[in-house]
């Protein structure tokens, strides 16, 4: 029965894409319903698909169904401790990741589902990554967790301390980091990529002293131009900043400028969106609660650009500029980026998880450089010279 369902899906997908490419609107509109029929007959990977074990503490009993998998830390000291932030934000992560997993599996075509892999770190703690891969609508979607616990090693204590953390070199440093990302590449280039990453992070110093601080952010990465969409993206995260600080959005959206930029091309690698760090103030509750409300934002400022874009006809010339874009994609993510740099340096650091983000495929051509009045010419002038969109 297993294998029937796996090619009925199959079927299903490569009719889908064949049809597509045929830019017939009537085969397509036929297809998509013939899809959505089929998609009844895809098997369900959420790890809790069996009867989900709901403990109770004194009479409260926590709702794991609701989540993709069991959450790391057992869910009775989750329940028994709730206004702890270790815990607060691992419930809130876990919610984050089956609302979006959830939210994209809805936007695919043929009923494609996320493949769950729950996974534990010797060294203490574990994580969830949620991945989906060879869809129609998406061709490579990741959406982890991780909380994690040990020792910093030598090269992560090193880099916060150039960003200003107050850390003894050569100590051995307890640490607690709980976090979603997701990167989401779709199968269309006119549906942009997206991702975001919100994360806590607890030191334990020398003195035994803890430090703490929120950090995130959530960007956009088109492969075309759509001032609306862009409009649309920035309203949102400006609107999730503005309940909490004016500020905070001009701030943080020109930090992700600064930050998302592959310097050796003086180009930025989309079209920004907010990103922070180190945010320990005015308290904690109000970080939590500002973290929680960017988190929240992402559903409403991406997934009605995939509805919009989704099923939007595409040629040959579309699809290999998004392959070069996705290039510069992974330039970014293994030469700059930070998060991932800390992860390959963490013991025990679960590389599959870590380069989740790198695109199934990607291209690079030498000396590549469209024309200037191109509609890929008009995405460059934007990436060259990041603009305000609200």
């Amino acid at each position: 029965m297993n294998a029937l369902r796996h090619t009925i899906s199959l079927v299903s997908l490569g009719t889908f894409q064949l049809v597509r490419r045929t830019r017939g609107p009537h085969a397509r509109g036929f297809l998509l319903g013939t899809g959505l029929g089929l998609a009844s007959f895809s098997a369900v990977t959420y790890a809790h698909s069996a009867e989900a074990v709901n403990p109770k503490v004194n009479g409260v009993q926590m709702d794991t169904s609701r989540f993709m998998a069991e959450p790391i830390t057992d869910s009775k000291a989750l329940l028994g401790d709730k206004e702890n932030m270790r815990h607060r934000m691992e419930i809130l992560i876990m919610e984050i990741q089956a609302e979006f997993c959830r939210a994209l599996e809805a936007e695919e075509n043929c009923g494609q589902k996320f493949k769950v892999d729950r996974w534990e770190r010797p060294e203490g703690g574990g994580g969830i990554t949620c991945v989906l891969q060879d869809g129609d609508v998406f061709e490579k979607a990741g959406v982890n967790i991780s909380v994690v616990t040990g020792s910093l090693p030598p090269a992560a204590v090193q880099q916060m301390r150039a960003r200003g953390k107050n850390l003894k070199e050569g100590a051995s440093l307890p640490f607690f980091a709980s976090g979603v990302s997701a990167v989401i590449h779709p199968r269309n280039p006119h549906v942009p990529t997206i991702h975001f990453n919100y994360r806590y992070f607890e030191v334990e110093t020398a003195k035994g002293e803890k430090q703490w601080w929120f950090g995130g952010g959530t960007d956009l990465t088109p492969y075309y131009l759509c001032e609306k969409d862009a409009s649309h993206f920035h309203q949102t995260l400006k609107s999730a900043c503005d309940e909490h600080d004016a500020t905070y959005y001009p701030r943080f959206k020109k930090w992700c400028d600064d930050y998302f930029r592959i310097k050796h091309r003086n180009e930025s690698r989309g079209i920004g969106g907010i990103f922070f760090d180190d945010i320990d103030s005015p308290n904690q509750e109000a970080a939590f609660n500002f973290v929680s409300s960017c988190a929240r934002a992402v559903i409403p400022s991406y997934v009605p650009l995939v509805r919009k874009h989704k099923n939007r006809e595409y040629g040959n010339n579309e699809r290999q500029w998004q392959l070069l874009r996705r290039g510069r994609y992974v330039e970014f993510n293994l030469i700059y980026d930070r998060g991932t740099k800390f992860g390959l340096y963490t013991p025990g650091a679960r590389y599959e998880s870590i380069l989740m983000s790198l695109p199934l495929h990607a291209r690079w051509e030498y000396m590549h450089e469209p024309k200037s009045q191109s509609e890929e010419g008009k995405l460059m002038k934007v990436l060259k010279n990041p603009k305000d969109w609200v």
